[in-house]
């Protein structure tokens, strides 16, 4: 298949870290997981994470543990950069080094930090998707970026929480 068919099958994510959404984390997991499982039903076989705390790694585990189930469902991971995750509690880092040992395939966007290393992986991510699931507070920052961007580029958005 081309990219431009295997885009067409693949969903990415984006949403905020967990001290700026605003609601408990076990709502945002619940509505992820209704949407992914939507998602799959579909059509959509490979998920994309951008891999930050919260959100993306939330989506992340969510689509390993269907892939455990069964689903025939695979995993991107979209890190903005090695070491990404290296400034984070112990407990996050464990969370990321588990799912990135576990995807099916993982991409570093940036060769280091970098003013805009985030705004790129978030744009690769959207242009490789053909649909984009966001957990959105309505707040300023990369997941609105990302969500402009991909209404720019006319890939939908679902929103949530609905």
């Amino acid at each position: 298949m081309t990219e431009q068919e295997l885009r067409r099958y693949r969903c990415c994510f984006t949403g905020h870290r967990p001290e700026r959404l605003g609601m408990p984390e076990s709502e945002v997991i619940s509505s992820l997981n209704k949407e992914i499982r939507a998602a799959v039903a579909d059509g959509f076989q490979t998920f994309i994470s951008g891999m930050a705390r919260g959100v993306d790694l939330w989506a992340a585990e969510i689509v390993l543990a269907l892939r455990e189930e069964g689903a025939a469902v695979r995993l991107i991971c979209a890190s903005p950069y090695r070491g990404f995750e290296s400034r984070w509690s112990w407990e996050w880092q464990e969370r990321y080094r588990r799912v990135m040992e576990r995807a099916d395939l993982v991409r570093f966007i940036c060769p280091g930090y970098g003013r805009d290393c985030f705004q790129r992986r978030n744009e690769w991510m959207v242009d490789h998707s053909a649909r984009v699931i966001a957990v959105y507070n309505g707040q300023p920052g990369g997941t609105r970026n990302t969500i402009e961007y991909a209404s720019r580029c006319e890939v939908p958005v679902i929103l949530l929480p609905r």
